[in-house]
């Protein structure tokens, strides 16, 4: 009944389908007639306008008032987040980039940085410590620029150097930078393998922001 009174037969669809916000990728319409935009996690959804099935979506209208729109869900009500236009299981591990690692939280995600976020001081080896991005490496290196290897190897000539037991020590983390969205926290820590004092940094979300109502078409 719900499909005589919405479906028209034959289908009349624009001739240019409408372009995609990215992760809402171009299905069919609940008539099965016309190419429209996949709804995706949170967004409005009813019979004709359709969520994203190939993201494990379906329509809930378990909170929706009697004649409104439903919302897009997991359809085993599993919490997840949606990072890029992807959405991610509670739980799941992913990389947005081969330089951070996030793991699904209960709706947000928290991440770690894989690369080493520190600061070099100059040193007699080394004074004009330099960062640079070394090709088919994802994290970037300290280097010494080339005019001041001979001092390192003078250095070595003189006094080869002496490897001491490392004492730990660092700060505790710091709370989040955002209450809510990806925010940092930092601390202050010796624990890598030059046991240099080095400010790292590692991302954080203590609960997603709240969502910015979507605009949703009127059904004609």
């Amino acid at each position: 009944q719900v499909c005589a009174q919405l479906c028209r037969r034959p289908c009349y669809c624009p001739w240019v389908p409408p372009r995609c916000p990215r992760g809402s990728p171009l299905v069919l319409d609940g008539c099965g007639c016309c190419r429209i935009c996949a709804r995706r996690l949170g967004e409005p959804c009813d019979f004709l306008h359709v969520c994203d099935h190939s993201q494990g979506l379906v329509c809930d209208y378990s909170s929706a008032s009697a004649g409104t729109a439903g919302t897009c869900n997991f359809e085993d009500d599993e919490e997840g987040c949606e990072v890029n236009g992807r959405v991610y299981r509670e739980g799941e591990v992913f990389q947005p980039s081969c330089k951070i690692q996030c793991r699904c939280l209960d709706g947000g995600f928290n991440c770690i940085p894989l690369c080493q976020e520190d600061v070099r001081l100059p040193t007699p080896d080394c004074p004009y410590p330099r960062r640079v991005e070394i090709p088919g490496k994802c994290c970037p290196e300290w280097i010494c620029e080339a005019q001041d290897q001979h001092l390192l190897r003078d250095a070595r000539a003189v006094s080869p150097p002496l490897r001491q037991p490392c004492q730990e020590w660092g700060t505790e983390w710091s709370a989040c930078s955002a209450t809510c969205g990806l925010g940092f926290a930092t601390r202050v820590s010796n624990q890598n393998r030059y046991c240099r004092l080095e400010t790292q940094r590692r991302l954080c979300m203590l609960r997603p922001c709240p969502a910015l109502p979507a605009a949703f078409p009127a059904v004609s």
